[in-house]
Formats: structure tokens, sequence, C-alpha cells
């Protein structure tokens, strides 16, 4: 079986989120699996072409004009990447815009070429499936079936929220087929969307977790796209994601200075020493330490926990606990973590992107609160488990997937959820760990290590696509 994943952002090369982990983790994962992937990609300014040779070129028409583009490849841990090189990539500072809080205008126009060209590649080798992932894809299950190509798509959404919607006048730009299917609104104010067009036209859409696949039929998390999602009910399969178990192991992990396992926690404890230490915090064996590490927006909580006269942080920061925040977002989020961490001793807010600093805090840490509005996957709770730091979170999307209850199932409970984005149940879920911890230490024990021996591995996931890969080959064949 051959596969193209296309995708905006992959790792190790390039990542504005949990995208680029995923296509990153999954290629390797399937590639393992005796599947032959490619991925194909963008050539931003910032990636480095050391390994990447020039193979090939592609030549399509845009506005009206033929452009031509540049391929690289490179082979890297069973994955061949194809990168593609033209000036909407190679002369922008960033992948959606020069910062997450402004998009280029001419996005539409970026993603569709990048879109073509994926295609007009894969026409020349013939692969068996097509996997688009997001909005900046979605419209290559369409393209496909206009141009008439034998391969199956697959579409994963990663986050609905984010959609890929532009004027109309973009789409006419493109000099497609102006089938209805691919615009939101009524007519007259019609505007194109990515998300829509791919979820439509898709042999099979995917999502990161089964609790989001059914979520999302729901006006609360469909974002108006709950009825085009529902006429295609059957064709969506949830796949929770896995974790890289390499890179997220605590027993090799290079940012440790103190390595640790389940059998042999004694290293999480002089991590929690010396991360405490370097935060300016002080280090109590019975004060457990809770780790927030996030994108600092509505969607990750922060509007539950900061905002108001008297915030919900302020209440948890009154506990005997110690709480370190390591993110970048919203700056009224970030003044006012800020703002917090010089009022209150036990608090360290970090306004920060560092891998290292993540990995280390995971290490130190006794607790990660997680109290996303909702959660298409999360990857941080199985980190946070991997490392031996129960989840304390809303039972939301993979979070509800990948998180048991200790007050419900104590006997398999690897964290804390909380049913409703309140106050209340926000609170009463981090005085309940912090309860457990003091009280029941011998229970917390054997929680925090079945969290770390937890199967997260991408493995499952990867048997899953390809058994979701091979039901549509089969389907193709009997028509």
């Amino acid at each position: 079986m051959e596969v193209l994943f296309v995708s905006p952002e992959t790792v190790p090369f390039s990542k504005s989120g949990g995208l680029a982990d995923v296509v990153g983790a999954l290629s390797k994962a399937l590639s393992k699996e005796n599947v032959t992937v490619e991925v194909f990609m963008p050539l931003y300014p910032f990636i480095d072409k050391k390994g990447f040779r020039e193979f090939d070129t592609v030549s399509g028409e845009l506005l009206g004009s033929v452009f031509q583009a540049k391929l690289y490849k490179k082979s890297l841990s069973g994955v061949t990447y194809i990168a593609l090189d033209h000036p909407y990539f190679s002369q922008r500072n960033g992948i959606y815009g020069d910062s997450s809080f402004t998009p280029y205008p001419d996005n539409a126009k970026r993603f569709y070429l990048f879109s073509l060209s994926a295609l007009l590649y894969a026409e020349k080798r013939k692969f068996d499936i097509i996997h688009a992932n997001d909005w900046a894809t979605g419209i290559i299950p369409f393209l496909m079936k206009t141009r008439k190509m034998k391969a199956r798509s697959v579409y994963t959404i990663h986050n609905l929220a984010y959609q890929g919607v532009f004027p109309k006048l973009d789409a006419l730009s493109f000099g497609i087929p102006m089938d209805l299917s691919l615009f939101e609104g009524k007519t007259g104010r019609e505007r194109l969307n990515l998300m829509k067009a791919g979820i439509e036209y898709a042999d099979l859409v995917t999502t990161v977790s089964k609790t989001y696949s059914k979520e999302i039929l729901t006006p609360e998390f469909g974002y108006g796209l709950e009825g085009t999602l529902k006429e295609r009910e059957k064709d969506i399969v949830g796949i929770t994601n896995g974790i890289d178990t390499d890179e997220w192991n605590p027993e090799k992990d290079k940012a440790l200075r103190y390595k640790y396992s389940p059998s042999k926690l004694k290293g999480k404890e002089e991590m929690k020493k010396l991360v405490l230490g370097e935060n300016g915090l002080e280090y109590s064996q019975n004060r457990p330490l809770i780790a927030m590490i996030s994108r600092l927006a509505e969607q990750k909580g922060f509007s539950e926990l900061l905002d108001g006269d008297d915030p919900l942080l302020e209440e948890i920061l009154g506990e005997d606990v110690s709480l370190i925040v390591i993110g970048t977002g919203e700056k009224r989020f970030e003044e006012k973590l800020l703002e917090l961490s010089e009022k209150y001793p036990n608090m360290k807010a970090n306004i920060i992107f560092s891998q290292e600093e993540s990995h280390k805090l995971e290490a130190a840490a006794d607790f990660f609160l997680m109290p996303s509005r909702y959660e298409p996957c999360g990857l941080n709770q199985m980190y946070s488990e991997r490392y031996g730091a129960l989840p304390i979170a809303h039972k939301t999307g993979g979070l509800e997937d990948t998180i048991i209850d200790v007050r419900e199932n104590p006997e398999n409970g690897t964290g804390f959820l909380f049913e409703k984005m309140s106050r209340r149940e926000i609170l009463d879920a981090v005085r309940s760990a912090i309860k457990f911890y003091n009280d029941d230490r011998t229970g917390y024990l054997e929680a925090q290590k079945r969290g770390m021996l937890a199967d997260f591995s991408w493995k499952k996931s990867a048997e899953s696509y390809i058994e979701s890969y091979s039901y549509i080959l089969r389907e193709e064949g009997k028509k």
C-alpha cells in the first residue's frame, strides 16, 4: 500500500501545532507497518535544506496563468518527504502568517496551489491513498474527483474550529467548477469553506479521537458543519492519536538531568526539586506541583481560570500547591499570568515556547491541569501520564478517551476528569487531586505507574488507519 500525506506542517521540519506532531509520528508508525509513506509539504525558508535534493518540477494553472515549482526530496526514519519550493512558501516567514494572529490574506490561493501541486505529483506516482489534513488541504478530495484520480481520499479533521473560510472570489480565481458543496452561507453571500469541501468529497473522514467523532455531530462542537457531518456520519471514523514514545520517554529523555521509570521513580522527585529551584519556587515533599503547558487561548480554558475580579486560578493558588505555567498566546492571558506570578510565591509563569523546558516540567510535575473547553484529541495529557503526572482535565474529546478518573475507577484510574466547564467543577477536581496526593500516597503512586505503563504508542493508531485505508480500497474494488 502506498500513501501520500499532504500537510502544511510536519515534524521535524515545520510546526505551529499538534497537526505537525501527528503527521510526523503517524507517517513513521505506518512505515514500520510496511506501508510506503511519503509526506508532501511546503519548503519554508526556515527549513534546513541539508539532505534535500531537487528531483522534479510541477506546473499548473492559477489566476489564469501557469505556475511552476521545484520539488525536493529527503528520506528520514523510513518516510520520504517531498518539499514544494514556490515563492508562496519559500518567501514567507511563517506557515499561515507572520504570527498566529496575522494570517496571510492570500492563504486560500497559497494552499490551493499547494494542494494542486501535491496532486500533480501524485498523478506521476500513482498512490493508493491521498491523505489530506485540516482546512489547508480540504480542497484535495474535490480536486481528486474533478480530475478523476483513481487513488482514494482520506480527510482528517484535527480541529473543526479552524475551517479555512474565504471570499467566494477566491474560489472563482482557482478556475474550478463552482460546486455549491464548496460553500457555506445563503445565495449571494456564499463563502468558500475548505474544510466543508474536504468533508463533502472525501471517501473517508477521520477525526483524532473516538469521542470527538461523535461530538462534532452536535451544534455545540460542530461549528456550523454539524449538518454536513451528520449526512456523512457513516463515513466518519474516530481514531485516537498516539504519541512519539521515543521522544517522550523519561528513561532516555536528553532534556532530563535525572532519568526515571515506573519501577525507579527517584529521578522524578529529583527533577521536581531541580525545576522548582530553577523557577524560584520552594520545594516540599508534601506540596504537589501542578503544571500547565499550553497555548494561552480561550479554547484551553484560560477564560475560566483568569477572567473576572476573583479569578479561579487565585483560589487554586490559595491551596498548598506549586504551579508552573509554560506557554504563549493571547496577550491578556499572558499579562494576567505574569501579574499572578508576581503576586503569588507558589507560582511561576514562563511566557515561552520551549520543547526542552516542556519536557523538564512534565518530568517534575505531580499533576497536569488541562481545562480545555474542547479537545479533539490532545497530546499533553498523554505526555503527562507517560511522565507520571496525573492529568486534571475536562471530560471532552480525546481527554475522555485517554484518562480514567481515579474517583470513578480507583483500580484503573490515571487522572481526574470534571464534567462541566464551571468554576466549581474545576476547583473540586483540583482539590480532589491534592487530597489524593496527601491522604493516599500509595494510591497516588499506583495511579502514577498505571499512567506511565499505558500504551500510547502510534502502533495501535497506525493499525486502525491501515484498516480504514484497506476498507475504502475494498469498497472501490466492488464498484
